[in-house]
């Protein structure tokens, strides 16, 4: 919601929407019903390699042709991610740059 004085990002203040510039909108007030409750979900170690998706690699140690796949950013901001893949059959994790 924007204020409609400014033009900035309503936030939600003491039940209301408030502005910075001091406007308040009471017809947006908050109500406990229309706050929704998020769940968040853990993960274990054990249930971690569920949560990657499986594609076909093949492992230098055991030749199993499907890995879990993920990406990290190991460098600076402009070099590209490196590449993580764990073999589902052995558990052998190996990286590409």
């Amino acid at each position: 919601m924007f204020c409609k004085k400014c033009g900035s990002l309503l936030m939600p203040s003491d039940g209301k929407m408030k502005c910075r510039c001091g406007y308040s909108e009471e017809s947006g007030k908050l109500k406990d019903k229309s706050v929704k409750k998020t769940k968040i979900e853990v993960i274990d170690k054990e249930q971690q390699d569920g949560a990657y998706p499986v594609i076909n690699a093949e492992c230098e140690k055991c030749g199993s042709k499907k890995a879990y796949f993920w990406t990290k950013q190991t460098r600076s901001s402009d070099e590209p991610e490196t590449k993580f893949f764990k073999c589902v059959k052995c558990g052998h994790i190996w990286r590409e740059y």
